[in-house]
């Protein structure tokens, strides 16, 4: 009975030495006592190291983890091995566990460096399988700014005029009624300044105003530069107008100027053609009609053949066959008085154009409103 007793006892103390870590305990408490004992229970350890290398490297988290238990400096297996087996161990058994332990932590940091390497490369392939481009999805369509309608009608305006020889100068907005008004021939109660009501800008010394027509730089050129000249002056102008479908109190306009010795009302009509053509197509014919701007002698206003109907009449021209483009006309000899120039040498054409007509005679636009309401669906139609 007393051996049948100690049996289940015996048991016990053997199942707790196989389930205790054999590294938190000495050679003698696990019963290594000789060589091969020794090199079995390296053996041991060794075949757990690799059973919990390959499950614990599947996740980075639990990996981080698993390096320390096994190279942790403090209480790592390879420290407790160290502080456990090869310290205590007795002079004959000392150099079998040296060579088995320096064997094992070789064999360690190997599987380690490998295992990290490959935790890294596969963390890689995740992150750029995560942030690849797919090609084949249809890109975000980004909108791409145009230029305005009026800013396109400017450019191609200039161009025509650029290729014959015109040079482009800009001025102020806010002029002096000398150089709006006075110096183009229109003194201080001329009937003509009715039509050219402006706004005038309050306590400004000398009566300072928003100019109604580029012109005035057509004076200020003269005064700096003897001819020959050969200017267009595009730009902003004001007039004191109600907004409606043709009219507004702002508009854009091209004014030119031509002076030189021997400029011939030839001249003049051979540019209007000229322009004509290029603008509004190459079988456009015009016509001159006579009418008056103090600023010009003899005025005229250009008409150009319906670009809708070609001349055969339709509801744009009124049937008539024919547009009002811009009005027009040889440099009155009284404004070479005011910029020095002799009037019995000199000669020259001036002619002033609205942009925004222009433009929405050749695009078909039917109010002016639209050119200024910043409507993207209106806009987009003039890429």
């Amino acid at each position: 009975m007393v051996g049948a007793g100690l049996r289940p006892a015996r048991a016990v103390e053997l199942h707790l030495t196989m389930t205790i870590d054999p590294t938190t305990q000495t050679l003698a408490q696990i019963q290594a006592t000789t060589a091969d004992a020794i090199v079995s229970r390296f053996a041991e350890v060794r075949h757990r190291f690799d059973e919990q290398a390959v499950v614990h490297s599947t996740d980075p988290e639990n990996w981080r983890i698993f390096v320390v238990k096994w190279a942790g400096r403090k209480s790592g297996v390879l420290t407790l091995i160290t502080d456990n087996w090869l310290k205590p161990a007795s002079p004959e058994l000392k150099r079998v566990v040296g060579q088995e332990l320096n064997q094992f932590k070789a064999h360690v940091e190997r599987v380690l460096a490998e295992r990290q390497r490959a935790i890294e490369a596969t963390a890689e392939k995740t992150a750029l399988a995560r942030d690849k481009v797919d090609l084949s999805l249809p890109g975000i369509e980004r909108a791409i700014g145009t230029r305005h309608l009026i800013r396109q009608t400017y450019d191609e305006l200039l161009r025509i005029f650029a290729a014959i020889g015109f040079s482009v100068v800009a001025g102020p907005e806010i002029e002096t009624p000398y150089y709006n008004f006075e110096a183009l021939n229109i003194p201080e109660h001329h009937p003509a300044r009715d039509n050219m009501d402006t706004f005038y800008i309050a306590g400004a010394r000398g009566g300072h105003l928003l100019r109604t027509h580029t012109s005035p730089m057509q004076i200020r050129t003269m005064e700096k530069q003897k001819p020959p000249v050969r200017i267009v002056v595009p730009g902003k102008v004001y007039r004191r107008d109600n907004p409606d479908a043709t009219h507004g109190y702002m508009f854009h306009q091209i004014e030119g100027l031509a002076v030189d010795t021997d400029i011939t009302f030839c001249d003049f009509k051979g540019t209007v053609d000229y322009f004509a053509r290029e603008f509004l197509g190459p079988r456009t014919k015009t016509r001159l009609r006579p009418s008056y701007f103090p600023f010009t002698e003899p005025s005229a206003e250009v008409d150009a053949t319906c670009h809708v109907c070609g001349g055969t009449g339709c509801r744009v021209c009124k049937q008539s066959g024919w547009i009002e483009l811009f009005g027009a006309g040889m440099v009155n000899p009284a404004v070479y008085g005011f910029v020095g120039y002799d009037p019995e040498k000199y000669s020259g054409f001036a002619f002033g154009m609205g942009v925004d007509r222009l433009a929405m005679m050749k695009y078909g636009v039917t109010e002016v409103p639209l050119l200024f309401q910043n409507d993207v669906r209106f806009l987009k139609q003039f890429p």
